[in-house]
């Protein structure tokens, strides 16, 4: 049995960009930030970043670029990819990402989270307001080919 699961708790970097597949599938991309803390063997305080890509497809990707901008928390849930292409020089290029399979918003200062998830039905608020409606999800049908992206 394998398994491939990223799980991780950050900061956007950056506001999100949202994208369309040729097939009009949104694609949202982000930069999420981890930190680390921990103590070397004299006892003084280290940190360190870490900074990852994240892929968010469907509706998913137009309730991330609408709500979150850059220095909201995420929680990230989905699988680690890695693809490669040639850029216009020729030159073989990798990236490894976050491929999203749910989406949970860090606490706003108006004190709400939600959570959006893939392939599961409607989204989740976990303390929605009066004033919001719950909307459905609709994914689509068709398999999405990571070639198909145009980034």
């Amino acid at each position: 049995m394998y398994i491939n699961k990223a799980i991780i708790y950050g900061n956007l970097t950056r506001d999100p960009e949202l994208r369309s597949l040729p097939s009009g599938v949104a694609v949202a991309t982000l930069s999420v930030a981890t930190n680390r803390v921990w103590k070397d063997k004299n006892g003084a305080k280290q940190e360190s970043t870490d900074y990852h890509n994240v892929v968010v497809f469907g509706r998913q990707a137009e309730t991330v670029n609408q709500y979150l901008k850059k220095g909201a928390g995420i929680f990230v849930e989905g699988r680690i990819q890695t693809r490669s292409w040639d850029d216009k020089d020729g030159v073989k290029r990798y990236r490894t990402e976050i491929v999203a399979d749910r989406i949970q918003f860090g606490p706003r200062a108006s004190g709400g989270g939600g959570a959006v998830e893939g392939n599961s039905g409607p989204a989740k608020t976990a303390q929605p307001s009066k004033t919001e409606e719950l909307e459905t999800i609709e994914y689509p049908e068709e398999e999405i080919d990571p070639n198909d992206i145009p980034f």
